[in-house]
């Protein structure tokens, strides 16, 4: 049976850190510093292509034997369910973006899943959990105030205005101008919301990242190179 290639990756990620510690020639404990990334985004604004770029920089600069650079992102709910032994029926209840908060509350009170705050807070212990691990970019789910507290988790926000976006949308999905606004309509609030309703914070607020970049200003191999520079150099 085939896996989608962000799957395999992360398995391999999941595989390294299981291995003993005798197995492994580099860990934090032997003076490798740990590493973490969170991307937060605009709907549109290029983090999949980021992240993907970023990784390869951040292998390329990791020691030879070190865990390999893993995105998670769709495959940070498949990682919750294995973590937390739920059964797969529940991933289609803990999307990040468009549910609305009434048919969250009614799927709630008919019983079709368990509380949302119980399945953000499984999906937040997983997010620590990656991050204190190191290697890991993290895209979204709040990612920037979960570790916000980390010292070696470094935090960006990419940022594109509309019309850009909605071009690359359209471009990629190949949907009409009205359902590409809406798509990033639904998706932006819906974040907005995800972060509002269980973090208390705003997406927008700067001093939540250490680095904002506009995708419109700066390609997506600028973006991967200047992140990747500030993360490596980052204490």
């Amino acid at each position: 049976m085939k896996t989608q290639p962000g799957l395999d990756r992360a398995l391999t990620f999941i595989s390294c850190h299981l291995q003993p510690a005798g197995k492994r020639q580099v860990s934090p404990e032997e003076g490798v510093p740990r590493r973490a990334v969170t991307i937060s985004r605009q709907a549109g604004s290029g983090a999949h292509a980021v992240a993907e770029k970023l990784a390869t920089l951040l292998q390329a600069r990791s020691p030879k034997d070190a865990c390999p650079w893993t995105i998670f992102d769709r495959n940070l709910v498949a990682k919750v369910l294995q973590e937390h032994n739920l059964p797969g029926s529940v991933a289609k209840f803990m999307p990040e973006d468009r549910t609305s908060e009434i048919a969250d509350t009614m799927e709630e009170l008919f019983g079709l899943h368990p509380p949302s705050w119980l399945l953000v807070r499984k999906v937040t212990e997983t997010i620590l959990h990656l991050a204190e691990l190191g290697n890991v970019i993290l895209i979204g789910r709040g990612a920037a105030v979960v570790t916000a507290n980390l010292e070696h988790a470094f935090h960006v926000r990419l940022v594109s205005a509309l019309e850009k976006r909605a071009q690359r949308i359209q471009e990629l999905n190949h949907l009409s101008k009205e359902a590409t606004l809406k798509f990033i309509h639904e998706e932006d609030r819906g974040r907005e919301r995800y972060l509002k309703k269980y973090f208390k914070a705003d997406v927008d607020d700067p001093l939540l990242y250490d680095l904002m970049i506009n995708t419109d200003r700066i390609s997506h191999d600028q973006a991967a190179r200047i992140i990747a520079d500030a993360v490596m150099n980052h204490p």
